[in-house]
């Protein structure tokens, strides 16, 4: 238990170099931090939003919204199946109502084609179907969802909203946003350090989503400003609508979705030097606009951002390069905002902000130093009982806590953890505990030496039989702070992390390294009776 070699000593004090070192930078005051030369590793904890201040919101998906437009993405994709059938079927009495999309076949003969043609429509990726086909009345067919479709596809759109969102933080500059679901259609996001959190609330509420579609030149002006349409047709907002209706009518389907985009670009018009964002579409896109433009040249399109018109300009000529330009009264900002909305992707969900809170830095400041006022009254009292119980080994195990937290420190910034006020509480409650394997360490040695074993015998036995209990405790230990992290949230998995963290490293400083400090004195001193 005592038999260290050189190699193995080496290696330890070579963690333990490493490990200050890779703390040290979350010490530094920021402009020093700042002069680290580029490229040279310097790992740093961040704060969470309670510690450095910030903003806070909770997002709840509008799940009517997300049944709404996946019905009408539906209703598109039969109809586009229909006409492509050969020979074309034709369908009339298309409803939506309650979750499932219904629809008459024109010709009662052509059911079975038409169910024919169906089944790729409603097929998934894994080879199931998300919609089921049923038929009624000899010629009407409705497609209704399979059971657990809608939280699958609520699950995978709040997924895809929480990578979205996380890329626009990220385009702002923005460090060390915390993004994370609640709850099956909630998102919480909370970025430290951020002064304007209206700014926060603009960019990621905005769903970004951009289509294009046709206007409805037949409409009726007085049934457009009233917000009535055709059928085939709906009515939306067009602020600065040159007519100054402050609507206008488009085709419901058969536009180009912005999914399809590869890049957007805030830049100015070169004719009268206003900002417009450039975009630039996929090859599927770059297809669909072509042919959109080639079959209505000499007509008006709509440039629809999450449901409002910002402009509807003529078609004058085929635009073949799947390139376009976005103009409609930009500013500098907000062009450059809705690039980056765009580049990022548009929200598959529509999500409002349900609360909203602000977390000045004072109050951060004054929990730093409440959190490390603590940590330094408890390690001072942690160290000086250690000293005055066990001599020696109680110096050791000081040593040892010392070097803890420093691990601890280091492991948090070599993974990019985040510091929460309860983490400072888990970052307490470890240094009080971490001296238990020592005092258990020390009670078994001194309980040796009671039966007369030799200072040797003592250490071996203290070490090895204490060493059993003290896994067996931690073991428990990091079970509570596994479930704690996996059924927590937000500020408890902060301080089960630094909970999980803090076990480890303890075990390891106080069992091994104090054995290898205790290991090279006897070595070098051989003593005959020991101080404990």
């Amino acid at each position: 238990m005592l038999d260290f070699t050189p190699w193995r000593v080496w290696m330890l004090r070579a963690l333990i170099v490493l490990s200050l070192l890779a703390a040290l930078p979350s010490f530094l005051p920021k402009v020093w931090f700042d002069q680290i030369p580029e490229g040279v590793p310097a790992p740093k904890i961040s704060l969470g939003l309670d510690l450095a201040g910030g903003s806070h919101i909770l997002l709840e998906a509008d799940v009517a919204q997300l049944e709404r437009d996946r019905l009408e993405s539906l209703e598109d994709s039969v109809r586009t199946a229909m006409r492509r059938a050969e020979p074309r079927i034709a369908i009339d009495n298309v409803t939506r109502t309650g979750g499932k999309l219904s629809f008459a076949v024109t010709d009662q003969a052509q059911i079975d084609a038409a169910r024919e043609a169906l089944l790729p429509v409603t097929a998934n990726n894994t080879g199931g179907r998300d919609w089921s086909i049923e038929v009624t009345d000899g010629n009407r067919i409705t497609l209704a969802p399979n059971s657990g479709t809608e939280s699958t596809v609520l699950d995978q759109a709040m997924q895809s909203a929480k990578d979205v969102i996380d890329r626009r933080i990220n385009a702002l500059g923005t460090l060390e946003p915390t993004i994370i679901r609640q709850g099956p259609d909630r998102i919480v996001v909370q970025v430290p350090g951020l002064q304007d959190p209206q700014a926060l609330k603009e960019l990621i509420g905005k769903t970004a989503k951009l289509e294009f579609k046709l206007v409805d030149e037949n409409a009726d002006p007085e049934q457009t400003a009233q917000g009535k349409a055709r059928v085939g047709s709906q009515v939306l907002p067009y602020p600065n609508n040159p007519t100054g209706i402050p609507f206008i009518a488009v085709r419901r389907l058969g536009g180009i979705a912005g999914d399809q985009l590869t890049g957007a670009q805030q830049s100015f018009d070169p004719q009268d030097n206003q900002p417009v964002v450039n975009i630039q579409f996929n090859g599927e896109g770059g297809q669909r606009f072509a042919r959109m433009t080639q079959q209505n040249t000499g007509k008006l399109f709509a440039i629809v951002l999450d449901g409002q018109v910002i402009s509807a300009p003529q078609i004058n000529e085929p635009i073949l390069g799947g390139a376009s330009q976005i103009s409609g009264s930009f500013t500098v900002e907000s062009a450059s905002q809705l690039a980056i909305s765009l580049n990022s992707g548009a929200l598959p969900v529509d999500l409002k902000v349900v609360e909203e809170r602000s977390v000045g830095p004072d109050l951060g400041a004054d929990s730093i130093r409440s959190g490390v006022l603590a940590a330094l009254i408890g390690t001072a009292g942690v160290l000086t009982w250690m000293i005055l119980s066990y001599g020696r080994f109680g110096i050791y195990a000081s040593y040892a806590l010392v070097i803890n937290v420093a691990m601890i420190l280091a492991v948090m910034a070599l993974f990019n953890a985040t510091l929460t006020l309860p983490g400072i509480a888990g970052f307490v409650l470890t240094i009080g505990a971490a001296v238990d394997a020592n005092v258990l360490i020390n009670e078994r040695i001194r309980e040796e030496r009671r039966k007369g074993r030799r200072v040797v015998q003592a250490l071996e036995n203290g070490y090895k039989e204490a060493s059993r209990a003290i896994f067996d405790a931690n073991i428990t230990n990091v079970i509570a702070a596994v479930l704690l992290f996996i059924f927590g949230s937000g500020p408890i998995r902060g301080f089960a992390v630094v909970l999980m963290i803090g076990i480890v490293t303890s075990v390891f400083t106080a069992v091994t390294l104090t054995r290898m400090w205790v290991s090279g004195w006897v070595r070098k001193n051989r003593p005959q009776d020991i101080n404990i």
